[in-house]
């Protein structure tokens, strides 16, 4: 039985043909006419069996309530009684595409979109149940999914930024904006899409076709109007009725030209006050035009264009405000010149050309500058004044003047003086009236040979208004100073020298620095002339050679030479000094080396050098130095007080140097004496005075009532007792000296602290009366008043 295969051709909706499927099955040599579908007979040859198909279409975005229909496959060995199976594998089976087993119809179980996918690619046979033998093999079919219109335009960006210059021509491009439909664009209009202005008019436009934005005005001022906002609609279906669309918004700025001059807003006029005493580089005044245009076309350049002023005044721009600075070049001087008048420019740095021909693009302006008056200090005639001075001009010399005078209209007094800061020796001087400079301590040329001072005028009127001037004083140079030897030499002579010898070349310095430079001759002094061991000959060119006389020297006979040199120079007056040249006698070899001189052979008798001599005797002088002055400081004894602390003196204290016997002296002083004179006794006769025997008998005060005074014992024993029981007492054998006297002693009181009379009406001549213990005390206070008062 010959195998065919039924094509089905399925209408859906407007008859669009779904699927075919067809098969060729049997085999047999030659060829047979089969009947087809419709009557159609086609020839096969049976080689080999196969699957031929055509596509399947299916419509997207399905919205029936039923599974949407894909397609039959029917193979034309299947009897139709259920014993083919039809099995369906590839791209969405299963859960996207699902095949009848029985029948072969196809049905599409989700809701299907293009856009996210356009086609399928499936495998289809048909499989006996009965054998589970394929009945046909696999083969490759595709399902293409139709495009509807579902999907608007959209626009690469939500909103387009840009600009185009202010006033530009019409049809200036500003922008080309881009809308993508996702729909098919080779099926119908879906996908294509017409651009149109929906905001923007008639600013603006846009070409439909392309979405390229135009200016469509002239002369749009960005001065005006700076920003605007355009919205563009993207249409599909070319624009037709029903068709989709989506807009976006391009916001367009108009970018600034140089379109406008710089203007002075002052109708042309400015007034600054500026002081006198302004500073060089010091501002006067600012002054500020408008522009309209913003960066680099709003940046001016000012400049002066009148001929006054130009010298003394500058003016450039500030870069972060564009504003015309005012500046001084020079000085001011109210008394000189009270007003400015000048007259300044002001231009954009960088022009269009396009705009020039409209309007000049610079403005001009008047500005007045008013100089104002300040009290000035002096001003001096010269910034510096340079003054010489002879270094013997006696002191007082006027040496040069300087002069200042006040600049101001009142010509204010002057005053002059030192500043002393400058001058700290006080060598010169000014005349406070008239500025003469003259000198007030003798100068020296060769100390200091230039003096730096300075010199202050002040108004008479305000100290305050000071100013000072460098004065540079010059010391001449006077030919004070005589010649000597440049160096200290160090000359012998060999004991076998020849007559004519040369033995030393000498030369001389000055410290005066003449004009011409210095010229010194040499001589031997005249003294020296007679019986000469040695003469000066001169070099004529400062300097001189020493020559010997004789024939041989003797160290024995005489160990050195005295030579006098006379040392005169060239100046005005001739100066002239003696300078003693030492020759020593010294032992030679024969080449005239020498070996031996006398104060070296002196030295090393002794096996000892000079320097090492001198040394030794100066560590002697400094041990017998140090002896001496330990020995010194040994001798001095530290004398106590009388009295330790000075709270504890009540009266002046008298103190003299009458010393006692030494140990052997215990009666020297005898506390108990004063206490008790009964108890001396009469007949002890001391060593160290002359006895009482060859004194009449003294007159003493009556001693009962001191004596018996309980007053003074209770005193005496209440402290003995505070000391006895105060642990922090002085030691046992410590002196505890009170000031407490009693009262009603008999010789009453000896302090005249309480007294109530001066001095002069004390009488102290009982004091000679009491012997020779108190002469001194009766000396000092017993005198006659006469004696006082010599």
């Amino acid at each position: 039985m010959r195998s065919q295969l039924l094509i089905l051709v399925w209408a859906y909706h407007c008859g669009i043909t779904l699927g075919v499927l067809r098969t060729i099955g049997g085999v047999r040599r030659g060829t047979e006419g089969i009947s087809g579908l419709y009557g159609v007979d086609v020839l096969l040859r049976r080689s080999k069996r196969g699957w031929a198909w055509n596509q399947f279409y299916l419509m997207e975005e399905y919205t029936g309530d039923s599974l949407q229909y894909v397609g039959k496959l029917h193979s034309d060995q299947d009897p139709g009684d259920g014993s083919v199976r039809y099995v369906l594998i590839g791209d969405g089976a299963g859960d996207i595409f699902t095949i009848d087993p029985r029948s072969g119809d196809i049905h599409a179980v989700k809701r299907l979109d293009r856009e996210e996918r356009a086609s399928y690619t499936l495998r289809a046979r048909a499989v006996s149940n009965k054998t589970g033998r394929s009945l046909e093999d696999w083969t490759n079919f595709t399902i293409k999914i139709h495009d509807i219109n579902d999907n608007e335009p959209k626009f690469t960006k939500a909103v387009y930024t840009a600009s185009v210059p202010e006033m530009s021509d019409v049809g200036t491009s500003v922008l080309a904006v881009t809308a993508n439909d996702a729909d098919d664009l080779s099926y119908g209009n879906s996908a294509r899409v017409v651009y149109s202005i929906l905001e923007g008019q008639p600013y603006f436009s846009v070409e439909p076709h392309t979405g390229i934005i135009r200016t469509a005005l002239s002369n749009m001022n960005r001065e005006n109007r700076e920003h605007y906002q355009v919205v563009i609609q993207a249409k599909d279906m070319a624009g037709q009725m029903g068709g989709l669309s989506g807009t976006t918004t391009v916001s367009i700025t108009l970018s600034d030209v140089n379109d406008n001059p710089p203007r002075f807003p002052q109708a042309g006029m400015y007034q600054f006050n500026v002081p006198e005493t302004a500073a060089p580089g010091s501002t006067v005044g600012v002054v500020h035009a408008t522009d309209a245009d913003i960066g680099k076309n709003a940046e001016m350049d000012y400049k002066i264009i009148s001929m006054e002023g130009q010298d003394v005044f500058n003016i450039s721009t500030n870069k972060a405000t564009q504003e015309g600075v005012i500046t001084l070049i020079k000085p001011l001087d109210y008394e000189s010149k009270k007003t400015y008048t000048i007259r300044i420019q002001v231009e954009n740095r960088y022009l269009d050309p396009r705009f020039l021909v409209m309007v000049p693009f610079h403005d001009t302006a008047m500005v007045k500058i008013i100089v104002e008056d300040v009290n000035e200090p002096p001003a001096f005639q010269r910034l510096a004044y340079v003054m010489e001075v002879s270094e013997n001009a006696p002191v007082g010399t006027i040496i040069g003047s300087v002069r200042a005078v006040d600049p101001d209209n009142n010509r204010s007094p002057v005053r002059y003086s030192i500043d002393r800061h400058t001058d700290m020796d006080r060598v010169f001087n000014v005349h406070p009236g008239n500025g003469s400079v003259f000198i007030q301590k003798q100068l020296d040329r060769e100390e200091q040979a230039w003096h730096n001072i300075s010199v202050k005028a002040e108004e008479f009127h305000d100290l305050n208004q000071v100013s000072r001037v460098p004065v540079y004083v010059r010391v001449l140079d006077v030919n004070d100073n005589p010649p000597s030897f440049a160096a200290v030499y160090e000359t012998f002579v060999c004991e076998n020298a020849k007559p004519g010898q040369m033995i030393q070349t000498i030369s001389a310095t000055d410290p005066d620095n003449p004009i011409g430079g210095h010229r010194f001759s040499f001589r031997l002094a005249p003294e020296a002339s007679i019986k000469a061991n040695f003469t000066v000959r001169d070099n004529n060119n400062t300097t001189a050679m020493v020559l010997t006389l004789r024939n041989g020297y003797s160290r024995l006979q005489r160990s050195s030479y005295l030579v006098p040199v006379v040392i005169s120079d060239n100046g005005s007056p001739i100066l002239s000094s003696t300078n003693t040249l030492t020759v020593r006698v010294c032992s030679c070899d024969r080449d005239g080396n020498m070996k031996l001189c006398s104060t070296d052979a002196l030295a090393l008798t002794a096996g000892l050098s000079t320097g090492a001599l001198v040394a030794i005797l100066l560590c002697v002088i400094i041990l017998l130095m140090i002896v001496v002055l330990f020995t010194a400081l040994r001798r001095q004894r530290k004398k106590e007080p009388l009295i330790i602390s000075k709270e504890d003196v009540r009266d002046n204290v008298v103190s003299y140097n009458d010393e006692g016997g030494g140990e052997e002296d215990t009666q020297a002083f005898d506390i108990g004496t004063l206490r008790n004179p009964e108890a001396v006794e009469e007949t002890k006769q001391r060593r160290d005075i002359i006895p009482e025997t060859m004194y009449p008998p003294l007159r003493r005060p009556h001693p009962v009532k001191a004596r018996d005074n309980a007053d003074v014992r209770d005193f005496i024993s209440q402290r003995l007792q505070d000391n006895d029981g105060d642990p922090t007492a002085p030691p046992y054998d410590s002196l505890a000296t009170y000031a407490y006297e009693g009262n009603g002693s008999v010789a009453e009181s000896l302090s005249s602290l309480e007294s109530l009379t001066s001095d002069a009406e004390q009488d102290y001549n009982y004091l000679s009366e009491w012997g020779p213990r108190f002469k001194k005390l009766a000396d000092m206070y017993g005198g006659d008043e006469s004696d006082k008062d010599s």
